[in-house]
Protein backbone atom coordinates (compact mmCIF):
# COMPACT_ATOMS: atom_id res chain seq x y z
CA UNK A 1 0.00 0.00 0.00
CA UNK A 2 1.16 3.59 -0.78
CA UNK A 3 0.56 6.08 1.32
CA UNK A 4 0.73 10.35 0.56
CA UNK A 5 1.78 10.63 4.71
CA UNK A 6 3.01 8.16 7.30
CA UNK A 7 2.11 9.72 11.34
CA UNK A 8 4.62 8.82 13.68
CA UNK A 9 2.97 8.47 17.07
CA UNK A 10 -0.79 7.36 17.39
CA UNK A 11 -1.68 9.40 21.02
CA UNK A 12 -4.32 11.81 20.46
CA UNK A 13 -2.77 14.58 18.58
CA UNK A 14 -1.08 12.33 16.50
CA UNK A 15 -4.41 10.23 15.66
CA UNK A 16 -6.34 13.46 15.37
CA UNK A 17 -3.72 14.66 12.49
CA UNK A 18 -3.99 11.26 10.58
CA UNK A 19 -7.37 11.47 10.75
CA UNK A 20 -7.75 14.90 9.01
CA UNK A 21 -5.36 14.15 6.74
CA UNK A 22 -7.36 10.76 5.68
CA UNK A 23 -10.78 13.27 5.61
CA UNK A 24 -9.18 15.76 3.20
CA UNK A 25 -8.44 12.46 0.51
CA UNK A 26 -4.41 11.54 1.41
CA UNK A 27 -4.21 7.90 1.96
CA UNK A 28 -2.55 8.08 5.20
CA UNK A 29 -0.81 5.31 7.70
CA UNK A 30 -0.67 5.89 11.41
CA UNK A 31 2.31 4.25 13.30
CA UNK A 32 2.09 3.16 17.30
CA UNK A 33 4.25 1.53 18.91
CA UNK A 34 1.95 -1.17 20.90
CA UNK A 35 1.42 -3.75 18.46
CA UNK A 36 -2.04 -4.78 20.18
CA UNK A 37 -3.09 -1.67 20.85
CA UNK A 38 -2.79 -0.71 16.80
CA UNK A 39 -4.60 -3.80 16.00
CA UNK A 40 -7.37 -2.71 17.84
CA UNK A 41 -7.40 0.37 16.53
CA UNK A 42 -7.19 -0.80 13.12
CA UNK A 43 -9.78 -3.00 13.02
CA UNK A 44 -12.19 -0.88 15.91
CA UNK A 45 -11.71 1.50 13.79
CA UNK A 46 -11.16 4.75 16.49
CA UNK A 47 -8.50 5.38 19.12
CA UNK A 48 -10.13 3.89 22.32
CA UNK A 49 -7.37 5.03 24.58
CA UNK A 50 -7.81 8.89 23.57
CA UNK A 51 -10.33 9.90 21.12
CA UNK A 52 -13.19 7.14 21.71
CA UNK A 53 -15.81 9.52 20.11
CA UNK A 54 -14.31 9.91 16.79
CA UNK A 55 -14.19 7.40 13.85
CA UNK A 56 -10.98 6.66 11.67
CA UNK A 57 -11.97 7.47 8.26
CA UNK A 58 -10.88 4.79 5.65
CA UNK A 59 -8.16 6.06 4.04
CA UNK A 60 -6.25 6.21 7.79
CA UNK A 61 -4.70 2.93 7.71
CA UNK A 62 -3.27 1.83 11.53
CA UNK A 63 0.26 -0.31 12.17
CA UNK A 64 2.98 -0.50 14.42
CA UNK A 65 5.45 -2.01 12.01
CA UNK A 66 7.59 1.14 11.76
CA UNK A 67 9.87 0.71 8.50
CA UNK A 68 6.75 -0.54 6.54
CA UNK A 69 5.35 2.87 7.35
CA UNK A 70 8.40 4.54 6.43
CA UNK A 71 8.79 2.41 3.13
CA UNK A 72 5.25 2.91 1.91
CA UNK A 73 4.90 6.63 2.53
CA UNK A 74 5.74 10.27 0.51
CA UNK A 75 6.40 11.79 3.42
CA UNK A 76 6.77 11.53 7.42
CA UNK A 77 5.11 13.61 10.36
CA UNK A 78 6.25 12.82 13.71
CA UNK A 79 4.01 13.48 16.38
CA UNK A 80 5.55 12.11 19.17
CA UNK A 81 6.32 13.90 22.72
CA UNK A 82 9.16 16.43 22.12
CA UNK A 83 11.26 13.68 24.92
CA UNK A 84 11.09 11.34 22.75
CA UNK A 85 11.87 12.89 19.52
CA UNK A 86 15.54 12.24 19.04
CA UNK A 87 14.84 8.58 19.55
CA UNK A 88 12.15 8.12 17.04
CA UNK A 89 14.71 10.02 14.45
CA UNK A 90 17.66 7.97 15.39
CA UNK A 91 15.11 4.49 14.69
CA UNK A 92 14.07 6.69 11.62
CA UNK A 93 17.77 7.28 9.89
CA UNK A 94 18.78 3.90 8.27
CA UNK A 95 14.77 4.04 6.70
CA UNK A 96 14.34 7.34 5.19
CA UNK A 97 14.71 7.23 1.43
CA UNK A 98 16.22 10.43 -0.42
CA UNK A 99 13.41 12.85 -0.71
CA UNK A 100 11.34 11.88 1.72
CA UNK A 101 10.47 14.89 3.94
CA UNK A 102 10.04 14.90 7.64
CA UNK A 103 7.11 17.27 9.58
CA UNK A 104 6.80 17.27 13.23
CA UNK A 105 3.97 18.47 15.59
CA UNK A 106 6.02 18.25 18.62
CA UNK A 107 6.01 21.25 20.84
CA UNK A 108 8.60 21.43 23.08
CA UNK A 109 12.21 21.86 23.66
CA UNK A 110 14.97 18.49 23.67
CA UNK A 111 15.21 17.63 27.61
CA UNK A 112 19.35 18.36 28.80
CA UNK A 113 19.97 20.09 25.85
CA UNK A 114 17.09 23.01 25.50
CA UNK A 115 17.45 22.39 21.43
CA UNK A 116 14.80 23.30 19.17
CA UNK A 117 12.91 20.70 17.38
CA UNK A 118 14.63 21.73 13.95
CA UNK A 119 17.87 21.60 15.70
CA UNK A 120 17.19 18.01 16.57
CA UNK A 121 16.45 17.08 13.42
CA UNK A 122 19.47 18.87 11.64
CA UNK A 123 21.39 17.25 13.98
CA UNK A 124 20.13 13.79 13.68
CA UNK A 125 18.85 13.43 9.73
CA UNK A 126 21.32 16.51 8.46
CA UNK A 127 20.45 19.78 6.70
CA UNK A 128 19.36 18.18 3.69
CA UNK A 129 15.78 16.84 4.50
CA UNK A 130 12.78 19.07 4.34
CA UNK A 131 11.46 19.09 7.38
CA UNK A 132 8.38 21.34 8.57
CA UNK A 133 7.09 21.91 11.83
CA UNK A 134 3.11 22.52 12.98
CA UNK A 135 1.52 24.35 15.46
CA UNK A 136 -0.83 26.71 16.58
CA UNK A 137 -4.23 26.46 19.10
CA UNK A 138 -5.20 22.65 18.66
CA UNK A 139 -6.60 20.35 20.93
CA UNK A 140 -6.95 17.22 19.54
CA UNK A 141 -10.45 16.26 20.02
CA UNK A 142 -11.78 19.50 18.20
CA UNK A 143 -9.84 18.65 15.44
CA UNK A 144 -10.67 15.13 14.91
CA UNK A 145 -14.16 16.20 15.16
CA UNK A 146 -13.59 18.63 12.47
CA UNK A 147 -14.51 21.48 14.16
CA UNK A 148 -13.06 24.76 12.38
CA UNK A 149 -9.08 24.84 13.44
CA UNK A 150 -6.35 27.07 12.28
CA UNK A 151 -2.55 26.18 12.36
CA UNK A 152 0.81 27.43 11.13
CA UNK A 153 3.91 25.23 9.13
CA UNK A 154 7.07 26.40 9.46
CA UNK A 155 9.61 25.31 7.22
CA UNK A 156 12.50 26.75 5.20
CA UNK A 157 11.68 24.80 2.32
CA UNK A 158 8.38 26.82 0.84
CA UNK A 159 7.67 24.21 -1.11
CA UNK A 160 7.29 21.24 1.39
CA UNK A 161 5.42 23.65 3.42
CA UNK A 162 2.96 23.87 0.62
CA UNK A 163 2.86 20.52 0.29
CA UNK A 164 2.08 19.32 3.96
CA UNK A 165 -0.63 22.54 3.99
CA UNK A 166 -2.32 21.00 0.70
CA UNK A 167 -2.55 17.68 2.73
CA UNK A 168 -4.11 19.49 5.47
CA UNK A 169 -6.33 22.35 4.28
CA UNK A 170 -10.06 21.74 3.85
CA UNK A 171 -13.01 20.84 5.87
CA UNK A 172 -13.17 23.76 8.22
CA UNK A 173 -9.42 22.80 8.83
CA UNK A 174 -6.88 26.26 7.51
CA UNK A 175 -3.07 25.64 6.67
CA UNK A 176 -1.08 28.97 6.45
CA UNK A 177 2.98 28.72 6.05
CA UNK A 178 5.75 30.52 7.12
CA UNK A 179 10.11 30.59 7.07
CA UNK A 180 10.25 31.29 10.53
CA UNK A 181 10.71 27.97 12.40
CA UNK A 182 12.20 29.13 15.27
CA UNK A 183 8.87 31.58 16.32
CA UNK A 184 6.73 29.31 15.61
CA UNK A 185 8.63 26.46 17.74
CA UNK A 186 9.38 28.71 20.90
CA UNK A 187 5.82 30.04 20.45
CA UNK A 188 4.51 26.04 21.30
CA UNK A 189 6.78 25.51 23.86
CA UNK A 190 6.79 28.20 26.05
CA UNK A 191 3.03 28.44 25.76
CA UNK A 192 2.54 25.75 27.85
CA UNK A 193 4.93 26.81 30.55
CA UNK A 194 2.46 29.68 30.78
CA UNK A 195 -0.84 27.52 30.74
CA UNK A 196 0.84 25.82 34.14
CA UNK A 197 1.08 29.86 35.67
CA UNK A 198 -2.66 30.56 34.63
CA UNK A 199 -4.27 27.34 35.86
CA UNK A 200 -2.38 27.80 39.18
CA UNK A 201 -3.41 31.53 39.57
CA UNK A 202 -7.18 30.28 38.35
CA UNK A 203 -6.57 27.51 40.86
CA UNK A 204 -5.92 29.90 43.85
CA UNK A 205 -9.05 31.74 43.02
CA UNK A 206 -7.51 34.55 41.76
CA UNK A 207 -9.70 36.34 39.45
CA UNK A 208 -9.76 37.29 35.47
CA UNK A 209 -7.17 40.48 36.21
CA UNK A 210 -5.09 38.11 37.21
CA UNK A 211 -5.42 35.48 34.80
CA UNK A 212 -5.15 38.12 31.79
CA UNK A 213 -1.98 39.70 33.27
CA UNK A 214 -0.79 36.36 33.39
CA UNK A 215 -0.99 35.74 29.35
CA UNK A 216 0.00 39.44 28.08
CA UNK A 217 3.17 39.35 30.45
CA UNK A 218 3.86 35.84 29.76
CA UNK A 219 3.62 36.77 26.01
CA UNK A 220 5.78 39.52 26.63
CA UNK A 221 8.56 36.86 27.73
CA UNK A 222 8.05 34.49 24.81
CA UNK A 223 8.86 37.54 22.84
CA UNK A 224 11.74 38.41 24.36
CA UNK A 225 13.13 35.29 23.89
CA UNK A 226 12.37 34.58 20.60
CA UNK A 227 13.62 37.82 19.21
CA UNK A 228 16.95 36.24 20.89
CA UNK A 229 16.39 33.36 18.85
CA UNK A 230 16.46 35.40 15.67
CA UNK A 231 12.40 35.29 14.97
CA UNK A 232 10.06 37.40 13.89
CA UNK A 233 7.38 39.58 16.34
CA UNK A 234 4.73 38.65 13.98
CA UNK A 235 5.15 35.09 14.08
CA UNK A 236 4.29 35.55 17.83
CA UNK A 237 1.40 37.23 17.38
CA UNK A 238 -0.23 34.94 15.04
CA UNK A 239 -1.62 31.50 15.66
CA UNK A 240 1.54 29.59 16.79
CA UNK A 241 2.08 32.36 19.28
CA UNK A 242 -0.58 34.27 20.79
CA UNK A 243 -3.25 31.90 18.74
CA UNK A 244 -2.22 28.67 21.34
CA UNK A 245 -1.20 30.79 24.48
CA UNK A 246 -5.17 31.79 24.36
CA UNK A 247 -6.27 28.42 23.98
CA UNK A 248 -3.75 26.45 26.02
CA UNK A 249 -4.21 29.03 28.80
CA UNK A 250 -8.38 29.53 29.21
CA UNK A 251 -9.65 25.92 28.57
CA UNK A 252 -9.71 23.19 30.69
CA UNK A 253 -9.25 20.93 27.65
CA UNK A 254 -5.29 21.75 27.69
CA UNK A 255 -3.17 19.41 30.07
CA UNK A 256 -1.18 22.32 30.86
CA UNK A 257 -3.74 24.77 31.90
CA UNK A 258 -5.34 21.51 34.41
CA UNK A 259 -1.53 20.47 35.90
CA UNK A 260 -1.63 24.45 37.15
CA UNK A 261 -4.97 23.72 38.87
CA UNK A 262 -4.03 20.75 40.54
CA UNK A 263 -0.76 22.45 42.22
CA UNK A 264 -2.64 25.24 43.24
CA UNK A 265 -4.63 22.48 45.02
CA UNK A 266 -1.75 21.42 46.91
CA UNK A 267 -1.04 18.33 44.64
CA UNK A 268 2.39 17.01 43.47
CA UNK A 269 3.68 17.26 40.04
CA UNK A 270 3.45 13.19 39.84
CA UNK A 271 -0.13 13.31 41.77
CA UNK A 272 -1.06 15.56 38.88
CA UNK A 273 0.15 13.71 36.15
CA UNK A 274 -1.45 10.45 37.63
CA UNK A 275 -4.86 12.40 37.26
CA UNK A 276 -4.28 13.72 33.73
CA UNK A 277 -3.07 10.65 32.69
CA UNK A 278 -1.30 11.85 29.66
CA UNK A 279 1.90 13.64 29.16
CA UNK A 280 2.05 16.93 30.12
CA UNK A 281 4.68 18.90 27.85
CA UNK A 282 4.73 21.80 29.74
CA UNK A 283 6.43 20.13 32.95
CA UNK A 284 9.42 18.94 31.14
CA UNK A 285 9.83 22.59 28.66
CA UNK A 286 9.71 24.70 31.67
CA UNK A 287 13.38 24.29 32.97
CA UNK A 288 14.44 23.82 29.30
CA UNK A 289 12.66 27.01 28.36
CA UNK A 290 14.17 28.38 31.88
CA UNK A 291 17.60 27.12 30.79
CA UNK A 292 17.91 28.36 27.15
CA UNK A 293 16.68 31.96 28.61
CA UNK A 294 19.50 32.27 31.20
CA UNK A 295 21.83 31.52 28.29
CA UNK A 296 20.89 33.94 26.25
CA UNK A 297 20.71 36.75 29.44
CA UNK A 298 16.85 36.66 29.04
CA UNK A 299 14.63 37.80 31.84
CA UNK A 300 11.55 35.46 32.31
CA UNK A 301 10.05 35.68 35.99
CA UNK A 302 6.70 34.28 35.25
CA UNK A 303 8.72 30.72 33.70
CA UNK A 304 10.78 31.08 36.96
CA UNK A 305 8.09 31.13 39.34
CA UNK A 306 6.29 28.14 37.72
CA UNK A 307 9.87 26.00 37.37
CA UNK A 308 10.46 27.12 41.51
CA UNK A 309 6.59 25.78 41.96
CA UNK A 310 7.39 22.40 39.57
CA UNK A 311 10.63 21.57 41.50
CA UNK A 312 9.25 22.17 44.89
CA UNK A 313 11.11 25.36 46.10
CA UNK A 314 7.90 27.49 46.53
CA UNK A 315 4.35 26.76 46.67
CA UNK A 316 2.13 27.77 44.44
CA UNK A 317 1.03 30.73 46.84
CA UNK A 318 4.77 31.49 47.43
CA UNK A 319 5.41 31.63 43.63
CA UNK A 320 2.46 34.26 43.12
CA UNK A 321 3.48 36.65 45.87
CA UNK A 322 7.23 36.78 44.54
CA UNK A 323 5.89 38.01 40.96
CA UNK A 324 2.94 40.48 42.59
CA UNK A 325 5.72 42.19 44.43
CA UNK A 326 8.46 42.76 41.62
CA UNK A 327 9.41 45.94 41.71
CA UNK A 328 7.58 48.65 39.30
CA UNK A 329 9.25 48.63 35.93
CA UNK A 330 8.36 50.18 32.29
CA UNK A 331 5.81 48.29 30.82
CA UNK A 332 8.05 47.44 27.55
CA UNK A 333 11.80 46.95 29.26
Amino acid sequence: MSYAVGVLGAGSFGTALAIQLARRGAPTVLWGRDPQRAEAMQADRRNATYLPDCPLPAKLDVTADLAATVAGSDDLLIATPSYALRQTLQALRPLLRPGQGIATACKGLEPQTSLLIHEVIAQELGDEVALAVISGPTFAKELALGMPTAVTIASGDEAFAEKMARHLHGDGFRAYWTSDLPGVEIGGAAKNVMAIGVGIADGLGLGANTRAALITRGMAEIMRLADALGAQAETLMGLAGMGDLVLTCTDNQSRNRRMGLLLAQGKSVDEATQEIRQVVEGVRAAPEVSRLAQRLGIEMPITSAVCAVLDGTMTAIEAVRALATRPAKHELG
